[in-house]
């Protein structure tokens, strides 16, 4: 099938640009891959990065299938999203600021290990249950992208949303893991964490108590 890419040049452009400020806009996504960044290892995060970047396809797919109209037209559907990823939120920043991480720093396993597919799973669920990547996808597939787009063409949208995310993410968790950064971050280790613990509470009942318009 021959697909005029000069015709749907403003469309890929916009999505784009929509990809790109989607991912890097602060949110439930960033504070987890810092999170398993900070508090496991670089690979934790970038797990957490693949595992986000894989969850694209889950909003891609139902956003395909037309699925993206009857959420945006069911108050009752798009409320079970958000308020599953709320609780979802909430649990994990209550479990991070009830941690006790100790200072010494000498004690290697203060804390239980993060498996690699643990890290994988948690970037999934918090970018699959995340509201704010559900109106993105709202957005671009009943705003942006026309309804007579080739499928092949909004599967290229779906891979440019994908890698844009696990480009970016990837860049956090190597970023956040840098020596220079980690000098700092554990001399004030357990503060930081009962503050992203706070914070992921905060993107919870946020999420929570927000407006599904």
């Amino acid at each position: 099938m021959h697909i005029d890419f000069l015709f749907y040049l403003p469309e890929i452009l916009s999505v784009t640009v929509i990809a790109i400020f989607m991912s890097i806009s602060p949110g439930a996504d960033f504070v987890m891959v810092t999170k398993n960044s900070l508090f496991q290892n670089r690979k934790a995060g970038i797990y957490s990065a693949v595992g986000i970047s894989l969850a694209i396809w889950i909003h891609v797919a139902y956003s395909i299938a037309g699925l993206a109209v009857v959420i945006s037209n069911s108050v009752l559907l798009f409320s079970f999203i958000k308020y599953l990823g709320a609780a979802y939120l909430i649990y994990i920043g209550w479990k991070s600021f009830q941690a006790n991480t100790a200072l010494d720093l000498t004690k290697k396993n203060n804390r239980k290990p993060l498996s690699n597919l643990a890290a994988f799973k948690m970037g999934i669920i918090t970018n699959a249950l995340n509201p704010k990547t559900t109106l993105f996808f709202l957005s671009i597939f009943t705003q942006v992208v026309n309804p007579d787009t080739p499928l092949l063409l909004q599967l290229l949208y779906g891979a440019i949303i994908s890698l844009a995310h696990l480009i970016w993410f990837c860049m956090v968790a190597v970023f956040i893991t840098h020596p220079s950064w980690l000098g700092l971050f554990n001399r004030y280790k357990n503060k930081i964490e009962k503050g992203v613990g706070l914070l992921l509470i905060g993107f919870g009942l946020k999420v929570a108590f927000s407006s599904n318009g």
